[in-house]
Order: structure tokens, then C-alpha cells, then sequence
């Protein structure tokens, strides 16, 4: 709100009122996000022989949010959080309740680096190049199918159009 010297006294209630209902909407938006998201579209990616139900995270709020507030998710389950370009990605994990492995990937599917990353803190991962791409599973789930940096995944977004 910019700044006025002398602002009459409905000036002044109607911005405080404003304000008022802000807060209003900012919290009742934050108590709706405090639950997990449910209906995102999906795509099957492939990991090797390893297949992947990927919800998918494609709006900048859908991003946001990710799997915080999840209290479990099935092994052969992730969320891929796809971006609009390329650029250095970085996640924390305020909020999410299970430990996590995320996957930073190039355009081509090439997993660029992985991040293991612990519950409910905010220390940053980042990916180590620009990437478009980042998949999140439960933890350990890409060491444990011998998947590292340099191994490529396949699937529709990583599917060049013309």
C-alpha cells in the first residue's frame, strides 16, 4: 500500500479491513494445503525394468505443495515436479512427513544427481546443473535398484515433440 500523509479515517479502515480479509484468505488457504494432494494427473516412467506411477506436479502451487503432509507412499509411487525451463532446482522438506530420495533430471531423462533428503527440514538439495525435472520417491528407492547419476529414465516427459 503506498505511503499518504494525511489518510482520511475510512482510508484507514478500509485498508485495515482489507488487510484483515488478506490474512483471512492466506490463512484459510495455508489450513487447506495442510493436507495431501490427491488428484494429480499421472504418467508411467521406467527406470530399467523399474516401473514408476508418477503423480504429477506441473502448476507452480502443485510444486509447492509436493508430498508434504503424506503419511506413506507405495514403493513403485513418486511425484515429478515438472518445470517450465530449465534452470538449478532446489527442494527442502518443510512440512513432509516421509524421508525422501529426489532425482534431478535433464530434459533427456538423464538423472543429472540425487539428493537424499530428511523429513520436516529445510536444508536445501539442489540439483547440480540446470534440469526441468525433479523426481521425488521414498528414500533409499533408487539405491536399492542400483539407479544413480548418469541413469536414464524413460516416459512421456522426457519424449521430445517436434
Amino acid at each position: 500500500m503506498p505511503f499518504q500523509r494525511n489518510p482520511s479515517k475510512s482510508f484507514v479502515r478500509s485498508g485495515l479491513t482489507s488487510a484483515l480479509f488478506g490474512l483471512v484468505m492466506i490463512a484459510g488457504s495455508a489450513l487447506a494445503q495442510n493436507a495431501p494432494q490427491t488428484s494429480l494427473p499421472r504418467a508411467r516412467l521406467s527406470a530399467g525394468m523399474h516401473q514408476i506411477d508418477a503423480q504429477l506436479a506441473l502448476t507452480p502451487e502443485q510444486r509447492q505443495i509436493g508430498l508434504m503432509f503424506r503419511q506413506e507412499m507405495p514403493q513403485t509411487e513418486g511425484m515429478l515436479f515438472v518445470f517450465e525451463q530449465a534452470a538449478q532446482q532446489c527442494f527442502w522438506m518443510k512440512n513432509t512427513l516421509l524421508p525422501l530420495t529426489a532425482a534431478f533430471i535433464a530434459d533427456d531423462g538423464t538423472i543429472v544427481n540425487l539428493a537424499d533428503m530428511k523429513p520436516q527440514t529445510t536444508d536445501s538439495h539442489c540439483s547440480e546443473k540446470p534440469v526441468r525435472y525433479v523426481l521425488e520417491m521414498n528414500a533409499g528407492w533408487f539405491a536399492k535398484k542400483g539407479i544413480k547419476a548418469g541413469s536414464r529414465l524413460s516416459g512421456q516427459p522426457f519424449v521430445k515433440t517436434p
